[in-house]
C-alpha cells in the first residue's frame, strides 16, 4: 500500500511548488494507486523556532481543501521532540556525533580556503574543523554526523527514487551535516527520517532540491534500523527568472489566490499537466 506525505513548515504561506508537491504525493497515493488502498499524509514540520508562526497550519488546510485534495493528519513535529532525542543520544552513544561551534561564516570561510566548490543544500559542504579541533569553549554547540565513521559502520547502501532508478548511496557529498542544531531540537535530516519510519511512508515525495539529502536519509535509516521507502523526487516549479519558487522571494500565495477568487479545483487541474522531466517554467504566475 503506498503511503506518501506532505510536510511544509508553518513558517510562511504556501506557493504553487507547495501546491505542486502536495498534488504530486497526493495522487501517487490515491489516483494512481486507488487499487491498492494508498494514504496521503499530512505532517507539519513546526520545530523551526521563531519562524514557525501559530494559525499557518489551518491556513495549510484550508489551501488543501481548496485544491480538492483529501488527507490523514499525523502529529507534528513539535509532539515527537522526545523521539528525536532518543534517537540523537543513541548515535552519540554510538561515537557517531561530535559537538560543532563553528559559524556559518567560518564554514564559508574554510570552504574558499581551500577553493572548494562543494555545496549542500544547506550551503558549503562542512570542512571538519571541529571534528579536528573540537568545539570553541563558552560557544553554543550542534552535534554533527561523522559521516565517515557512519559509512565503515553500515558498508556499501543503495537507494531507489521512482524517476532516477537504484542510487549509490553517497552521503559523504554532504559531508559532516548536522543532526542536531543549535537552537532546535533536530534538523531536518533526524526529524524527517524519523518521522517518515514512524508515519509509515513508504514514498517520500519531495521535489528534485532535496535529491541529495536522500543519501544521509538512507544513511541514517540503516545506523538507526528504520525500514527503507523508495523515493520520488519531482520536478520543480521555477518562476520566470528560472529560480524554485519560494517564500522568500515572495511567490504569490494559495492564500491570496484563494482571496482573489481563483478556481481551486480548476488549478489543481493545471497543476496536473506540468509534469516534465527537467523541471517546469510557468513563467509570471
Amino acid at each position: 500500500m503506498p503511503i506518501t506525505r506532505f510536510a511544509p513548515s508553518p513558517n510562511g504561506p504556501l506557493h504553487l511548488g507547495h501546491a505542486y508537491s502536495a498534488l504530486v504525493a497526493h495522487d501517487l497515493a490515491h489516483d494512481l494507486a486507488r487499487d491498492a488502498g494508498g494514504r496521503f499524509l499530512l505532517r507539519i514540520e513546526d520545530i523551526d523556532g521563531a519562524r514557525s508562526r501559530a494559525g499557518l497550519a489551518d491556513m495549510f488546510r484550508r489551501d488543501l481543501a481548496w485544491l480538492g485534495l483529501e488527507w490523514d493528519e499525523v502529529p507534528a513535529q513539535s509532539t515527537r521532540l522526545a523521539e528525536y532525542a532518543r534517537a540523537a543520544d543513541w548515535l552519540r552513544d554510538e561515537g557517531l556525533l561530535y559537538r560543532c561551534s563553528c559559524t556559518r561564516a567560518e564554514i564559508a570561510e574554510d570552504a574558499a580556503s581551500i577553493g572548494s566548490a562543494s555545496t549542500a543544500p544547506e550551503g558549503p559542504v562542512y570542512g571538519g574543523r571541529c571534528r579536528r579541533d573540537g568545539p570553541v569553549a563558552g560557544r553554543a554547540v550542534a552535534w554533527r554526523l561523522d559521516t565517515a565513521r557512519a559509512i565503515a559502520r553500515t558498508g556499501p547502501l543503495t537507494w531507489t527514487d521512482a524517476l532516477a532508478g537504484e542510487q549509490p548511496a553517497r552521503p559523504e557529498l554532504l559531508g559532516d551535516v548536522v543532526l542536531v542544531r543549535k537552537d532546535e531540537p533536530a534538523s531536518y535530516h533526524l526529524a524527517a527520517t524519523l518521522d517518515d519510519a514512524a508515519d509509515g511512508v513508504t514514498l517520500v515525495t519531495r521535489g528534485q532540491d532535496l535529491f541529495t539529502a536522500s543519501h544521509v536519509h538512507r544513511l541514517l535509516q540503516a545506523l538507526l534500523g528504520l525500514p527503507e521507502p523508495r523515493w520520488h523526487h519531482h520536478p520543480l516549479l521555477l518562476d520566470a527568472a528560472g529560480k524554485k519558487l519560494a517564500k522568500r522571494r515572495n511567490s504569490p500565495s494559495l492564500e491570496d489566490r484563494r482571496a482573489g477568487g481563483e478556481d481551486g479545483l480548476l488549478l489543481a487541474a493545471q497543476l496536473r499537466l506540468q509534469r516534465f522531466p527537467d523541471g517546469i517554467s510557468l513563467g509570471t504566475p
